[in-house]
């Protein structure tokens, strides 16, 4: 009668599984210094970041066990920080990796929303004046509103139009165009296009570039290598330099350029995801898009707090692209590149 009864039970599924929840570490318990080492943060920067991302996380659940909104973020902050794969750290936060697949998108556009705040140009002039002091005192370069670069962030082989994302080192990658402050914060960041794309094209197609181009800054520069043409707003340094004002012009300029070397270094330091020794980023291009602006934003509110550098940050080493073919500099740029070294 026994295993008829149960026989009759299953018929009816009476019996259901019961779902078992492991259980989920309190990542926020412990001290700054296992944070830092993990999520790059304290816990009081956490506390803020999750604040400031509760309005868009947290979503209205009938489930009695829903991701509160600090396992969303510390799991996704994990992730970028290690570029650890994602089962270890969905055992480590009580979450099955599928969970944690779902909800690092979510967390990645949410900090997203968050870069018109933290990433900022600074066009008027009162930002400008504070920014030119800060670059003057490093090697006397007068004028300099920001340093200019491209770093290449590496990617699986993606499934459509593969071949325009293999850079001139000939693996595939999204070629990323930053622009710093001389305390290496992010001013601008352009996330969006294939390794195989040269810097210059990146810069004259970026919103900053557009402006800078139609005269948005009157009195002020940028800093790249010779890998950009010259403009009277982008002076870059003398391929042959002749006289001692010459090379002292080019020595300025390399040591005031190289903040955005050490700022890309930093970047990819804290949020190891980005840089080869976290591995290849094995998401679509559009996702990597996505990580790297949600990095870079990460990265400004570091900088803000004077959160220190990681260790195992490093310069990047990067060698300028070839000049853009056909490139012409312009009879203003020269002249203004030679008032600048005459001042010298």
């Amino acid at each position: 009668m026994d295993a008829l009864a149960l026989l009759e039970d299953l018929a009816n599924d009476a019996l259901r599984r019961e779902r078992v929840f492991r259980d989920r570490e309190d990542f926020l318990a412990h001290d700054d210094d296992w944070l830092m080492s993990r999520f790059r943060f304290p816990r009081a920067i956490l506390l803020e970041l999750c604040s400031e991302l509760r309005p868009v996380l947290e979503r209205p659940s009938r489930r009695n066990h829903a991701l509160c909104v600090p396992v969303q973020v510390l799991t996704t902050l994990g992730h970028l920080a290690t570029g650890t794969f994602q089962r270890e750290l969905a055992d480590r936060s009580g979450m099955s990796q599928s969970s944690l697949s779902r909800v690092m998108p979510y967390v990645w556009d949410a900090i997203v929303g968050m870069a018109p705040r933290y990433i900022r140009f600074p066009y008027t002039q009162a930002e400008q004046a504070n920014i030119k002091m800060q670059f003057a005192t490093i090697a006397g370069f007068p004028n300099v509103i920001g340093a200019i670069d491209c770093t290449h962030v590496a990617i699986k082989a993606p499934s459509e139009n593969e071949f325009a994302f293999v850079n001139r080192k000939h693996f595939h990658s999204l070629n990323v165009q930053i622009i710093c402050d001389a305390h290496m914060s992010l001013t601008n960041v352009v996330a969006r296009w294939p390794g195989s794309t040269h810097d210059s094209y990146i810069l004259s197609n970026s919103s900053v570039g557009n402006r800078l181009q139609t005269g948005a800054v009157r009195d002020g520069w940028l800093l790249g290598d010779s890998g950009y043409p010259l403009r009277t707003w982008l002076l870059t340094p003398l391929t042959r330099p002749q006289t001692e004002q010459e090379r002292r012009y080019n020595e300025k300029h390399c040591r005031t350029r190289s903040v955005v070397e050490r700022t890309i270094g930093l970047l990819k330091g804290r949020w190891r995801c980005l840089d080869t020794s976290g591995g290849t980023v094995l998401y679509s291009p559009t996702k990597v898009c996505r990580i790297v602006v949600a990095c870079a934003v990460l990265h400004n509110i570091a900088q803000k707090n004077a959160i220190p550098v990681p260790s195992n940050a490093h310069t990047e080493d990067n060698e300028p692209d070839p000049g853009p073919p056909n490139a012409v500099h312009n009879a203003m740029a020269i002249q203004r590149r030679i008032n600048v070294i005459n001042g010298m």
